[in-house]
């Protein structure tokens, strides 16, 4: 589809051979299924430590037979899984200097375009405007290479960097490509600098959640356009016994130290917990720029050794902390920006596991966990409500035991990586593949 809602020519000629040729078996009309396309998945950074939920799609893919080109636009690079990452060299952004000039003269209106939303719109920030003239500068110079050696389809995992990249190799080469569109893509200050336009021309727009969704839809993408994909896990772990005395109290936070994780809140939850007499440990995995304020906010409420900071983790090191954990809790908000969770795919990993879930109702989080069926849920400002939840988790065993069983079949049933990779599939080739 252009803008207009019509195929261009370009897309025509370039849309993959696989799905519209059968090849003949044995003279008798006998046919080969169809060979799985070739993908060419677009990253940020790939691969990330923080983002092993992305590794764990890529591998889902892989099992499908999926032949997949992966391109890192910042960091990340070298092999995974044994495939190359492609890394977006810095050096070749000098080739821009004559790549500019010779784009503009070739696709004169698109320069236009953007020159004109550069002049008339501002970024929502900083941050997203580097990641958009990043994205750009990813097609300008890879344009020939897709055009020379195009993949049947490109996706963008993210909405920001990746889809600027294809949505602008669509508009100079006629690629068809599909888009993400996750919390931060969605409501950080607004959203995504050219959102709109990069999702118009997607085969579809892949998000994780239904508030997701529903955001898609108030922003004008058509209901038919939008698949609510969750991510997933390749193995689930064992789901460990209940612990039968769970005095003093295990708790695990698994989260970056920024705003939308509400660890002020947090921290005053642990100091009502004290006046309240509840024995407990707490552990917070993750770093970010809140560190020292939060170090700091410790030390006042007078909180020090019983929660313990850790820094980042590694996947190795989150599992046995999963372990260790009678709950797990997240206490997000919606940060003063605006952004927010979707559902933090630590929530259904803690699931999966049998920790118990407490949560806040901010963003995507009660999609998984609804009240005293697969979780806890109370507001992180309301203390007392937090310390009810948690000491029902000391001492209920009967509801703790309820709350793990289900909220480990939700986990079975919408968190399984190979079925959801199975269904990202299927939305760009209908029909199975070996």
């Amino acid at each position: 589809m252009n803008t207009n809602g019509e195929m261009p020519d370009k897309l025509k000629i370039n849309l993959p051979m696989q799905r519209c040729r059968a090849l003949s078996a044995d003279h008798a009309g006998a046919t080969l299924p169809p060979a799985p396309p070739t993908i060419a998945y677009l990253f940020t950074t790939f691969p990330k430590a923080t983002e092993t939920f992305l590794q764990r799609e890529v591998a889902g893919l892989q099992e499908l037979g999926v032949r997949l080109r992966l391109y890192s636009m910042w960091g990340g690079g070298g092999h995974f899984n044994g495939l190359p990452v492609a890394r977006f060299p810095k050096w070749k952004l000098v080739a821009l200097t004559w790549m500019i000039p010779v784009t503009a003269c070739r696709h004169p209106r698109l320069f236009g375009e953007l020159l004109r939303g550069l002049a008339t719109r501002r970024a929502p920030s900083w941050l997203n405007f580097w990641e958009n003239m990043l994205g750009a500068a990813f097609a300008c110079l890879h344009a020939g290479e897709f055009r020379h050696d195009p993949p049947a389809y490109t996706h963008a995992v993210w909405g920001g960097a990746p889809a600027t990249a294809a949505w602008l190799l669509w508009r100079i080469n006629g690629q068809p490509y599909s888009a993400a569109a996750h919390a931060y893509d969605l409501y950080d200050r607004g959203g995504d600098w050219w959102l709109r336009e990069k999702l118009a021309p997607a085969l579809f727009v892949r998000t994780s959640t239904e508030m997701g969704r529903s955001t898609l839809l108030e922003r004008g993408v058509p209901a038919g356009k939008i698949s609510v994909i969750r991510r997933g896990l390749l193995t689930l772990p064992p789901l460990k016994p209940l612990r039968p005395e769970r005095t003093p109290l295990r708790l695990l936070c698994v989260a970056r130290l920024v705003p939308k994780k509400g660890l002020d809140h947090q921290l005053r939850i642990y100091a009502a917990l004290r006046a309240a007499g509840v024995p407990f440990e707490a552990r917070i995995a993750g770093d970010g720029p809140l560190r020292p304020e939060l170090e700091q906010q410790i030390r006042d409420l007078g909180l020090a050794p019983g929660v313990r900071l850790l820094g980042h983790q590694p996947q190795t090191e989150i599992a046995a902390l999963l372990f260790w954990a009678d709950a797990l809790l997240h206490t997000g908000v919606i940060a003063p920006g605006g952004d927010r969770d979707g559902l933090p795919n630590v929530i259904p990993e803690a699931m999966a596991a049998g920790v118990v879930v407490v949560t806040s109702p901010a963003a995507a989080t009660t999609e998984a966990v609804t009240d005293r069926i697969t979780g806890l849920v109370a507001p992180p400002e309301d203390a007392t409500r937090w310390v009810a939840a948690l000491q029902t988790v000391a001492s209920d065993d009967a509801l703790a035991e309820r709350l793990r069983a289900a909220a480990r079949r939700w986990v079975e049933e919408n968190f399984d990586a190979r079925h959801n990779a199975a269904r990202l599939l299927a939305l760009f080739t209908p029909g199975p593949f070996p």
